[in-house]
């Protein structure tokens, strides 16, 4: 939180390198997360309020009052939320970066196993007011293991991984 180096957490860090490798700029950018877990919502806030991204963050919880108003303002909104589909296309602007992070198991009796995964974002109906937008399953899942990967290598190393 204060900058020093430090392993940071392996899903924030995941949706920050996706950031950086996709070219999105943060620099000046709203980006408002949805969710303050000490997991994903407030470390990532941390990770973009840093120099190297100065991000403008707001953060957005269950008590927080017109959400979609914040919501439709933000250049990147970060779903981590814990609610199925919960982000509809009138939560966000047209152009907006979306990262869904959340990973919900919903029954669906047309599927073989009885449910099947489904992020915070309703992915269908945010596809085409989106500029980007993150699967569930396949999108921020990878990036959490490669980072997992990476503060493992960077452990057995004796680095400290500072991003």
């Amino acid at each position: 939180m204060i900058g020093e180096k430090c392993f940071v957490p392996c899903t924030p860090a995941g949706v920050v390198e996706m950031l950086r490798v996709s070219g999105i700029e943060t620099d000046g950018k709203h980006v408002v997360v949805l969710g303050r877990s000490n997991i994903v919502g407030k470390p990532v806030a941390n990770l973009l309020l840093r120099k190297e991204h100065n991000a403008t963050v707001t953060v957005c919880h269950s008590r927080t009052k017109n959400m979609k108003d914040i919501t439709s303002t933000a250049d990147i909104l970060i779903a981590a939320i814990g609610k199925p589909e919960y982000v509809k296309s009138d939560f966000i602007k047209e152009g907006c970066v979306v990262i869904d992070v959340g990973i919900n198991r919903v029954d669906d009796p047309l599927s073989k196993k009885g449910y099947r995964i489904t992020g915070d974002v309703d992915f269908i109906d945010c596809f085409e007011k989106s500029l980007l937008i993150t699967p569930v399953p396949g999108g921020v899942g990878p990036m959490t293991i490669a980072m997992l990967v990476k503060n493992t290598l960077d452990s057995a190393a004796g680095n400290i991984y500072e991003k």
